[in-house]
């Protein structure tokens, strides 16, 4: 009996340790993660970022940008596969891809109160593909201000002919204006612009410290478009003017000789008698400075009231826009050579004229010398030669 006890307990024990065994089993299979071996679901895993990353130049969502501002795409840890920047009607703006493929700028002038929107992908080092989006407004000017020259594109003028730009309104931001103009001359000539006073609208002058040197080439380059000009107002256009300068043909015009001297390239081909103003009054006094020719006529209709109006005079070459011509005047002829007895302009016989027309050029200089007043602003717009250098390097807004 004892021994069947025994046996019974020693049944139970071996029992007992089974039983344990498999609940430890079963413990640790439920237990088992995504380890190998693992019989239970794996855990959920991140897909890495692409390492492409992206840069707009503006910000997409930018306004308000200028036209001509740098615009441009570039990629780090990539390259650009496809880029576009388009505007409203999907038309592409031009644009050039860098030898890396990193980055792409445009390469021609916005438009003004446009929206241009971006498009295309670059590839990352990682090979995962990240797309170009985004869009930008350009500024919509409150005004647009044109310019135009003194100067024709192609054209011949004489040594002392500034460059003139005029604009259709006043510019509040000069400094803007002036470092977007360029002269580039052919030999080397050091000169400088100059703001003169509003006359329907700023105008800006270049011209050298001296008189050009014949045979100069000219070249004006005014990067305006896109230009804040200041108060909502912005260049219209880009302007380019190329010019020559001609022969030197110098007029040395003093009051107190009666004559006229016209000296070409050093060489006096003209000495005449002639009248000038008979000074009995302000406006009768051929003003001391040097003038420039500015137009001719063959046939002009002259006023200086209340002396008179609308009187018929040949061979005219006006030198001044207070009224100021060589002319011929049959009236005068007697006296030319000498007495000064006109109301103002340089009177030569109709032969003299004739042929002293013949030979000026738009921008001659003018050399008047011998009388009481002197040429100033209050003689018109071109009175460039009066201003000493000091005063006109002044003149600048930069």
């Amino acid at each position: 009996m004892h021994e069947q006890v025994e046996q019974t307990k020693r049944t139970r024990a071996v029992w007992l340790i089974a039983v344990l065994v498999a609940l430890v089993a079963l413990v640790a299979g439920c237990t088992v993660g995504s380890g190998e071996g693992g019989s239970g679901a794996a855990a959920p895993t991140t897909e890495a970022a692409p390492v492409a990353e992206v840069t707009e130049n503006p910000v997409a969502g930018a306004v308000d940008v200028s036209p001509v501002a740098p615009i441009s795409v570039s990629v780090a840890d990539g390259t650009l596969t496809e880029v576009a920047l388009t505007n409203p009607d999907g038309k592409v703006v031009q644009g050039a891809l860098s030898p890396d493929k990193t980055s792409y700028a445009i390469t021609e002038p916005l438009g003004y109160g446009v929206e241009y929107t971006w498009s295309g992908s670059a590839l990352g080092s990682d090979d995962k593909a990240v797309d170009i989006t985004g869009a930008f407004t350009t500024v919509e000017p409150d005004s647009r201000t044109s310019v135009s020259t003194n100067i024709g594109d192609g054209q011949e003028v004489g040594i002392a002919a500034p460059i003139i730009l005029q604009f259709d309104s006043a510019i509040a931001d000069k400094a803007a204006v002036e470092k977007a103009l360029t002269v580039t001359t052919n030999p080397p000539t050091p000169g400088a612009w100059a703001w003169f006073p509003d006359d329907n609208g700023s105008r800006i002058h270049w011209r050298p410290t001296n008189y050009w040197a014949p045979g100069t080439t000219v070249s004006v380059d005014a990067k305006l478009y896109g230009v804040n000009y200041g108060d909502g107002a912005y260049g219209a256009d880009d302007v380019t003017l190329n010019f020559s300068i001609g022969r030197s043909q110098i007029v040395v015009a003093d009051a107190t000789s009666h004559r006229m001297q016209v000296v070409r390239d050093g060489q006096t081909i003209m000495d005449i008698p002639v009248s000038y103003g008979e000074g009995n009054e302000d406006r009768n006094v051929t003003r001391s400075g040097i003038h420039v020719v500015t137009e001719k006529h063959e046939d002009f209709l002259m006023s200086n009231p209340p002396f008179y109006e609308n009187v018929r005079e040949r061979w005219a070459v006006r030198i001044s826009n207070n009224g100021e011509f060589i002319h011929a005047n049959p009236l005068t002829t007697g006296v030319q050579g000498a007495s000064n007895v006109t109301n103002g302009c340089i009177n030569l016989s109709d032969a003299d004229a004739q042929e002293y027309f013949q030979t000026a050029m738009y921008g001659d200089p003018v050399e008047v010398t011998g009388t009481r007043i002197d040429l100033s602003a209050a003689d018109g717009d071109l009175y460039d030669w009066a201003i000493d250098w000091p005063t006109w390097e002044s003149m600048s807004a930069v």
